[in-house]
C-alpha cells in the first residue's frame, strides 16, 4: 500500500460515522380524514392502501385552538407575541378568541385545499411531544401541485416555524426555510390572514418580552437535572430537549432535524452543539433504535 493508499484509508478511519436519514417516501391519492381534533398543520390521512396516519406539516406552525393544557397555553401565548396580536382587543378573553379563531380558519383553510386527492412526502419521522396521536412530519402536495405549508403562510394562517427538512427534489431544508420565510414576509406587508390585526408599533416589545421569557427559561434550564434523567434524541419532544443545558427552542428544533443518531458524538453534526456541549449533555442521553 503506497502512502496516498494509507493516507486515504486514515481519513476513512477518522471520519465520524453518523446514522443515515430515512429515504423520503412519496404516497399519491392520500385523502383526508374527518378528526375533531385536527387543525391546519396537523391532520389525520388515509394513504391508497388504506392505512391512516396523522401528518405534521413540515417548516410551519398554526395558531392552537380548542380546549388546551399548559404546554398548549404557553404556545398560544409565544404565537400570539409573535404575530403582535396579544391587545387585538380591549380584553385578554376577547384577543385569544381571536386568536383561536384564526387557528380555526387555519384549519377550514387545509380543509379546503384538501379536499381532493393529495400526495405525501414523508421520512416516517416521528414528532414526538403529542400523546394521544401518533405523527409523523411530512410534505404535503395538493392536487394542484402545491405545497400546503407555503400556502398557509402566503394566506397569513401559519407562521414560517419550526422543523424543517429536505425536501422533494434537491431542495434543502435550508432553502425550505428561506422561501417560507419570504413568504411570510410578504403576507405580512400585504395583511394577510392573521397579520390584518397586527399592532405594528407593539410587535418589537411584544417579541422582546417573549425573548426574556425565554432567556428565564434557559437560566432555569440551567439548574441541575435529576441524577437519573435520561432522554432519547431520537424520540424526545421539544419540550424534554429543552430540560437539556444550554439546549433552546432552536437547537431542539436542529436536533429532530438531524435524527437519528446512534451515538453522543452524532450530535455535534447539529449546529449550536460543540464539543463543550456535548459533554454538558451527554450524561442525559440513551440511545436506542429511532
Amino acid at each position: 500500500m503506497n502512502s496516498l493508499s494509507r493516507l486515504v484509508l486514515l481519513c476513512v478511519l477518522v471520519l465520524p460515522i453518523t446514522a443515515a436519514p430515512k429515504q423520503l417516501e412519496k404516497f399519491e391519492g392520500c385523502k383526508l380524514v374527518a378528526a375533531d381534533w385536527a387543525d391546519g398543520d396537523s391532520f389525520l390521512i388515509k394513504k391508497p392502501d388504506g392505512i391512516t396516519m396523522t401528518i405534521r406539516l413540515y417548516g410551519v406552525d398554526c395558531l392552537e385552538t380548542g380546549e388546551m393544557n399548559d404546554t398548549q397555553l404557553r404556545r398560544l401565548r409565544t404565537q400570539r407575541r409573535y404575530f403582535g396580536i396579544t391587545e387585538a382587543a380591549p380584553t385578554a378573553k376577547e384577543s385569544i378568541a381571536i386568536a383561536k379563531g384564526y387557528g380555526d380558519k387555519a384549519t377550514d383553510y387545509t380543509k379546503q385545499q384538501l379536499q381532493k386527492p393529495f400526495t405525501i412526502h414523508t421520512r416516517m419521522q416521528k414528532t414526538p411531544g403529542d400523546g394521544k396521536h401518533e405523527r409523523f412530519y411530512a410534505f404535503v402536495e395538493t392536487t394542484e401541485k402545491k405545497d400546503l405549508a407555503t400556502e398557509l403562510v402566503r394566506a397569513g394562517l401559519a407562521r414560517a416555524h419550526g422543523v424543517s427538512a429536505d425536501g422533494p427534489g434537491a431542495r434543502t431544508r435550508e432553502r425550505y426555510k428561506e422561501i417560507l420565510s419570504d413568504y411570510e414576509f410578504q403576507a405580512a406587508k400585504r395583511g394577510n390572514g392573521i397579520w390584518a390585526v397586527t399592532d405594528w408599533d407593539k410587535l418589537p416589545s411584544e417579541r422582546d418580552i417573549q425573548r426574556l421569557e425565554d432567556e428565564e427559561d434557559k437560566i432555569a434550564r440551567g439548574k441541575a437535572l435529576p441524577e437519573d434523567f435520561r432522554l432519547n434524541p431520537n424520540t424526545a419532544s421539544h419540550d424534554e430537549l429543552m430540560k437539556l443545558p444550554g439546549v433552546a427552542e432552536k437547537i431542539a428544533n436542529l436536533i429532530i432535524e438531524k435524527q437519528p443518531y446512534e451515538k453522543p458524538e452524532d450530535l455535534l453534526e447539529v449546529d449550536g452543539i460543540g464539543p463543550k456541549k456535548l459533554a454538558d449533555i451527554r450524561p442525559y442521553l440513551e440511545f436506542a433504535n429511532p
